[in-house]
C-alpha cells in the first residue's frame, strides 16, 4: 500500500496550469500524463489539465464559468465548453487509467453502485424528469445518475458513470421498452455495474448494490447470468422463502425478511465493522445470515442469504442485504456492506468538493466528460494534491477518515450491553422474544 499523499509511478514536474496558492501540493505530470494519455492532441491534453486544476481550484460551483476563470486564460472558456460539450475525445479509457491508477495505491475489495440525484430546474438538460431519490425517498425535479466506485476501507474512487435515461432501455440490455427490467432504476444501476469491466478495466470484483430497491428478482438474475457476485439492499418487506430446513418457516411459504430475521435473533453472531484509516477502533454489532430464496422462486430458484444488521439488538434490523455469495463468511460481507457506508460519506463530500452535479450543457457526452474529469479531481485530492487540500484546517480529512458534510463524525455505536449479546451460533429453532410478535408458523394450531 502507498501511504496517503504518495504517488506511484513518475511524478516529474506538476501539470502545466498556473501555479497554485503556495504550501500547496500541484498535481504531479506523472498522474496527468498517465490519466490523459489517450488523448492523442497536445491542445486536449491542456484542456483536460486546466479543467481538472479548476475543478480542484473554483470556488462555489463548478460550472464551466468558474473552472475557466482559475486558469489565467482569457479565452479558456470558449476552449473548455467546446472540449467538454463538442469535443470527440472518449472519456473511457481516461476512467480505465483513473482505475488503473487507483488499484496501484490500493488494491480494492470491491466495485460498489451508488446513487446520485441532481436536481434540475428546466427540461433543457439530458436525461431530466420527474425522478425519485432512492435515499432520500422523494421526488425531484432532476436527473438520476449511478456511480461505480472501487472501494476498500483505504480507498473510494469512481471509476464508471451512468446517466438514467427515462422510457429507454439501459445500454446493453437489449430491452427497449419502459416497462422492461433493464429499463428500471434499478436495471440501470445494475448495468452501471456490469459494464465495468468492459469501461474502466476492472474485472474479479463482487459488486454492492448500494440502491435502496436493488434486490429485485430481475436485478440479481442479470448478475447470475454475468457470473458476478453481488450483495444488494433489501427491505423489511422484501418477500422471501426459507431455505434452511433448520430455520422456522421452512417450506412454510414466504415471509418478509423483516419476519424472518424476528426468528433468527437467536443466532446473530457480534461483527466487527471497518475502521477506516485506523482512525479509530472498530465497532462492533450484531448481524445474521439466513439462507432464503426469494418469494417467487420459493421450489427452485438460485440459494441466497439474507443478511442483517442491528446496531441495537432490541429493535429492528438497521441494515439488510441479500446476497448470492453463500460460501463468504459473515464477517467477510458486513466488511463489504462497510464499503457502501463508506462510499456514503465520500460521495457527499465529493458532490460539492469536485461538482460531481454541476455540469449543465444538454450534451449525453459532455456529461460523461465532465463526471470523468470530476472523478479525477477527486482523486487528485484523496492523493493530497491540489487547492482542496488547504480548504481547511488540517488539510483535507477524507470522509472515510472522519468528515462529515453536517459536523463532526459521531462517535462509534456502543457494543451491545451486557446480557444483550447474542449468544454463539446453534443449530435448531431461534428464540423469539416475548415482546414481539410471534410469526404465523410457530403459532400452535
Amino acid at each position: 500500500m502507498t501511504g496517503r499523499g504518495a504517488v506511484p509511478g513518475p511524478v516529474g514536474r506538476p501539470c502545466a496550469v498556473p501555479a497554485c496558492t503556495d504550501g500547496i501540493r500541484e498535481v504531479p505530470e506523472g498522474f496527468c500524463a498517465e490519466l490523459f494519455s489517450s488523448l492523442r492532441r497536445k491542445d486536449q491534453r491542456l484542456r483536460a489539465r486546466q479543467y481538472l486544476h479548476g475543478l480542484l481550484a473554483a470556488q462555489g460551483r463548478k460550472s464551466i464559468r468558474n473552472v475557466a476563470a482559475v486558469t489565467g486564460d482569457p479565452a479558456a472558456a470558449q476552449s473548455l465548453h467546446h472540449f467538454i460539450a463538442d469535443s470527440t475525445w472518449d472519456w473511457r479509457p481516461i476512467r480505465a487509467a483513473l482505475a488503473a491508477w487507483a488499484e496501484k495505491t490500493e488494491l480494492a475489495r470491491a466495485l460498489v453502485v451508488h446513487p446520485m440525484a441532481i436536481p434540475r430546474t428546466g427540461k433543457q438538460s439530458v436525461g431530466v424528469d420527474e425522478m425519485f431519490d432512492p435515499r432520500r425517498r422523494r421526488t425531484f425535479q432532476g436527473q438520476l445518475a449511478y456511480g461505480v466506485w472501487l472501494a476498500s476501507p483505504e480507498l473510494t474512487v469512481p471509476v464508471n458513470w451512468l446517466l438514467f435515461l427515462p422510457g429507454t432501455g439501459a445500454p446493453g440490455t437489449g430491452e427497449p421498452s419502459p416497462d422492461a427490467a433493464g429499463s428500471t432504476p434499478q436495471g440501470w444501476a445494475a448495468t452501471a455495474a456490469l459494464t465495468t469491466p468492459r469501461d474502466a478495466g476492472v474485472r474479479g470484483r463482487p459488486v454492492v448494490m448500494n440502491v435502496p430497491g436493488g434486490a429485485t428478482r430481475a436485478t440479481l438474475a442479470r448478475f447470475t447470468r454475468d457470473a458476478t457476485p453481488v450483495l444488494a439492499q433489501a427491505a423489511l418487506a422484501t418477500r422471501l422463502a426459507v431455505a434452511d430446513r433448520c430455520m422456522p418457516g421452512y417450506r412454510r411459504g414466504s415471509f418478509s425478511a423483516q419476519v424472518i430475521l424476528e426468528a433468527a435473533r437467536s443466532v446473530r453472531q457480534p461483527v466487527r465493522h471497518t475502521a477506516p484509516g485506523g482512525a479509530r477502533p472498530a465497532a462492533r454489532s450484531l448481524a445474521a445470515a439466513v439462507p432464503v430464496r426469494l418469494a417467487e422462486e420459493a421450489v427452485a430458484g438460485a440459494r441466497r442469504l439474507l443478511v442483517g444488521e442491528w446496531d441495537d439488538p432490541d429493535r429492528p434490523p438497521e441494515r439488510l442485504w441479500l446476497t448470492d455469495m453463500v460460501d463468504t463468511p459473515l464477517q467477510r460481507l458486513v466488511e463489504y456492506a462497510d464499503l457502501a457506508r463508506c462510499v456514503d460519506r465520500e460521495a457527499a463530500w465529493a458532490v460539492e468538493a469536485v461538482g460531481l452535479r454541476d455540469f449543465s450543457g444538454r450534451s449525453l457526452a459532455g456529461w460523461h466528460r465532465h463526471v470523468t474529469l470530476a472523478s479525477a479531481a477527486y482523486t487528485a485530492a484523496w492523493l493530497g494534491f491540489g487547492p482542496l487540500c488547504a480548504s481547511r484546517p488540517g488539510g483535507l480529512t477524507c470522509p472515510a477518515r472522519g468528515f462529515r458534510p453536517d459536523g463532526p463524525a459521531p462517535a462509534p455505536p456502543a457494543p451491545p450491553a451486557a446480557g444483550k449479546e447474542a449468544p454463539a451460533p446453534r443449530s435448531g429453532t431461534p428464540a423469539i422474544s416475548p415482546q414481539r410478535p410471534r410469526p404465523d408458523w410457530m403459532i400452535d394450531p
